[in-house]
């Protein structure tokens, strides 16, 4: 029997778009909003819309925050994040409530900050279908590829260094859409969203083996 599929419910995020997209690809799902529902889990992702600093603060709420870096930085499990959940990943978000003036610390996973699309000539937010190109090879993205998604968002994951850039897009500037460093993989579009194309990539991730068992 194949593993549940973890999906962490931390009130920002439509669970359900995900929870059924895993569940086509036959994977049963298991909420998680405590350190324990990590316990005998291989994947999990982290989705999320809205504002940086209200992601945060709800991980905080039931230590969610503590249980991920403890359960991916042992390489315990694999983590996907999906939108507002990729950028959650990166060290610094530029994000507060309601477009306030904020900076404040992510999960620091992959090194980078969170930033607006400015002086760009396009409607922000950033809604709709656009191509991936892929820069580096990775089992997330193996397969027919270039392939469209489906995005919207407002910021982009600007990271520190372009070897955790997996894949970009163009939307008046070039941005990483897809992140990943060892263990901890984020895409910016909505693979729940984005048919067969998402449906293979949430596959290809439910295939990567985890550190501890490489």
């Amino acid at each position: 029997m194949k593993t549940p599929i973890g999906l962490i419910d931390y009130g920002m995020g439509n669970l359900q778009s995900v929870a059924n997209s895993c569940e086509y690809l036959g994977r049963q799902v298991r909420l998680i909003r405590k350190r324990a529902d990590f316990d005998g889990l291989s994947h999990v992702i982290l989705p999320g819309v809205g504002a940086f600093r209200q992601g945060m603060d709800r991980l905080r709420e039931n230590q969610l925050d503590l249980a991920i870096k403890e359960t991916v930085g042992e390489g315990k499990v694999n983590l996907l994040g999906i939108c507002l959940g990729m950028q959650l990943l990166a060290d610094t978000g530029t994000e507060g409530y309601k477009g306030e003036a904020w900076e404040g610390p992510g999960l620091g996973f992959i090194p980078g900050r969170i930033e607006r699309f400015k002086d760009i000539a396009l409607r922000i937010p950033h809604v709709g279908w656009n191509e991936v190109r892929v820069k580096k090879s990775s089992p997330l993205i193996a397969g027919k590829q270039p392939a469209d998604y489906y995005f919207v968002h407002s910021y982009f994951f600007k990271t520190a260094s372009g070897e955790d850039v997996l894949a970009e897009c163009d939307y008046g500037v070039s941005f990483a859409c897809v992140v990943g460093r060892d263990n901890v993989f984020g895409v910016q579009f909505h693979p729940e969203k984005s048919h067969q194309a998402g449906l293979r990539l949430l596959n290809n991730f439910f295939g990567v083996p985890c550190l501890k068992n490489a």
